[in-house]
């Protein structure tokens, strides 16, 4: 009889640790307050130079921006066109700044990624894209946007 209540204790106080939870993996980026899509062309000998243009849709409107930056030790060139979240952005200049992320990519002819990069306004952009072209690249890379007037 005692097992029997000890198995039933045990059943009742393990039973939240089954419980099903939705799983946000969002939550650790913070709160989604908008959505981004852009275009980057890269090209590289080495170093590298990116260049590119987006829109960020935010509160209701659209927001136009353009990106340029740079990045390490990688060769060739792609075109990515990327769609995502953006995270923690209260006030559309804070998606200004300078973004740093590490990539990888290995695309000859074309190919999918994403990544997770970050500003020091605190704003998250969290994307999935495809890309087109010839580049390997393993570097740190650097993307600076500007909104357009």
């Amino acid at each position: 009889m005692r097992l029997a209540s000890v198995a039933a204790l045990s059943a009742v106080v393990a039973l939240p640790a089954f419980a099903v939870v939705p799983a946000h993996a969002a939550d650790a980026l913070g709160e989604r307050t908008g959505e981004i899509t852009f275009t980057i062309s890269a090209a590289d000998l080495g170093a590298g130079m990116s260049w590119g243009k987006g829109v960020l849709s935010f509160q209701g409107h659209d927001y136009n921006f353009k990106i340029r930056g740079g990045s390490g030790a990688a060769i060739g060139f792609s075109t990515m066109h990327a769609k995502g979240g953006v995270f923690n952005l209260y006030r559309t200049q804070d998606l200004e700044g300078t973004y740093w992320s590490v990539q990888g990519e290995a695309t000859i002819g074309a190919g999918t990624g994403g990544a997770v990069m970050e500003n020091n306004n605190g704003v998250r952009i969290k994307f999935t894209s495809r890309t087109s072209g010839a580049r390997l690249a393993f570097s740190v890379e650097r993307l600076t946007i500007r909104l357009k007037n």
